[in-house]
């Protein structure tokens, strides 16, 4: 039987089983252990990539590559930021760090043409088989290795107009980095060869990376992206701009919604907590930008300068998707008598200590509640001091 046909029959079985069975299934398949890998990493993509899942004949060699490959969603929004930059001209970009391919696939979807570069040969081997399962014919794939010097031999006779690049984020012992310096390929000794070959450059970088510190390592920083999905921050994505001189612009991504994040935002503080007004915690794209004036814009006034929690009348449609909101049912002070209360009131409940000596696990001690229900009790810092808000799901 072919390769989707094997991967059909045997999907949801034990793969460690199946591989004790080799002697009986290897002769099914021309390659077992690569239809074991895949069976291995299909249920990681059902969501993740839809579209990959959907062919049971792509292959997948690694589990780290398919751990480590970007959403459908992440990819496609990195391919939009490719084409805008470009003004909208189909661009021809160069993937340098190719992977399991999902990021070059995304490209070829708005570039005239896309060189997909990877320098593990069982990876470039599976990307030039998927990416002909999946119907992609704008992709060159080659298997070198990038180091200072061989860019333009690597490259041949292809003139990016942009050049992307995703470092690895693993130490030689297995261990997850995330300072520029240790990734690799090493980008700053790379970068004044990769601008002088293309005006731009787009770099996907660990979520854990310092803004402030990777703009100043690298400079010519023309835009920054905070990408966040499923309530998680993903990556940062760089684009640079030879010659570029000006601060870097930052934009928001979470699950479809962008906001822009440029310019000062004056803070606005709130005076009191109301019964029946709203509070805003906000996700992981905002937080991670470091934004934390951002919602005032909208008309959210801040608990206090250091306490990342703001109230409002009513919630902000506008900023919905960058967090989420709660109904505050009501405030009571900081203090022994309101544990004891609250405790009682709502045995079952979420708990979260914000700019508080405490954490939160220890705010549940003291309130002597559960996890559960639908109220979600706040131990956080306002102007007038520390404050209890208790609060319901709002969305």
């Amino acid at each position: 039987m072919d390769f989707a046909q094997f991967i059909l029959q045997h999907e949801g079985e034990d793969v460690a089983r199946l591989a004790l069975s080799r002697d009986r299934y290897a002769a099914e398949v021309e390659d077992f252990d690569l239809a074991l890998h895949t069976l291995e990493d299909r249920p990681r993509l059902r969501t993740k990539l839809p579209e990959w899942y959907a062919l049971p004949g792509l292959h997948y060699p690694s589990r780290l590559s398919a751990e480590q490959c970007s959403s459908a969603e992440t990819a496609r929004y990195k391919a939009s930021v490719a084409i805008k930059a470009m003004e909208g001209h189909a661009p021809a970009i160069a993937d340098l760090t190719g992977g399991l391919g999902v990021d070059s696939w995304a490209f070829a979807q708005v570039a005239k043409e896309v060189l997909y570069n990877e320098m593990q040969p069982e990876l470039a081997a599976a990307a030039e088989h998927n990416f002909r399962e999946l119907g992609v014919n704008n992709i060159r794939v080659q298997n070198r290795e990038l180091k200072a010097g061989n860019l333009a031999e690597m490259l041949g006779g292809f003139r990016p107009d942009l050049i992307y690049l995703d470092p690895a984020r693993r130490a030689a012992d297995g261990h997850k980095v995330f300072r520029l310096e240790d990734c690799r390929p090493d980008v700053l000794s790379l970068l004044p060869e990769l601008l002088e070959t293309s005006a731009r450059i787009l770099l996907k970088l660990s979520p854990m990376a310092d803004i402030g510190l990777v703009c100043k390592q690298l400079g010519c920083v023309k835009e920054v992206h905070v990408v966040a999905a499923e309530k998680e921050c993903k990556e940062l994505l760089l684009l640079l701009e030879r010659g570029y001189a000006g601060p870097a612009s930052l934009t928001l991504y979470e699950s479809g919604a962008i906001m822009p994040a440029d310019g000062d935002v004056p803070a606005v503080y709130a005076t009191e907590v109301m019964p029946g007004h709203w509070l805003f915690e906000p996700g992981k794209a905002l937080l991670k930008a470091g934004a934390f004036t951002l919602p005032c814009r909208y008309g959210l006034q801040k608990l206090s300068p250091h306490t990342h929690l703001y109230v409002a009348p009513e919630p902000v449609e506008s900023i919905r998707p960058f967090g989420k909101w709660f109904r505050i049912r009501e405030s009571a002070p900081f203090d022994k008598r309101s544990f004891r209360t609250l405790g009682k009131q709502y045995p079952l409940a979420e708990v979260t200590a914000r700019d508080l000596p405490l954490g939160s696990d220890g705010l549940r001690s003291r309130l002597g509640c559960h996890s559960g229900g639908t109220v979600h009790i706040f131990g956080v810092r306002t102007l007038a001091g520390p404050e209890l808000i208790v609060t319901e799901t709002g969305n």
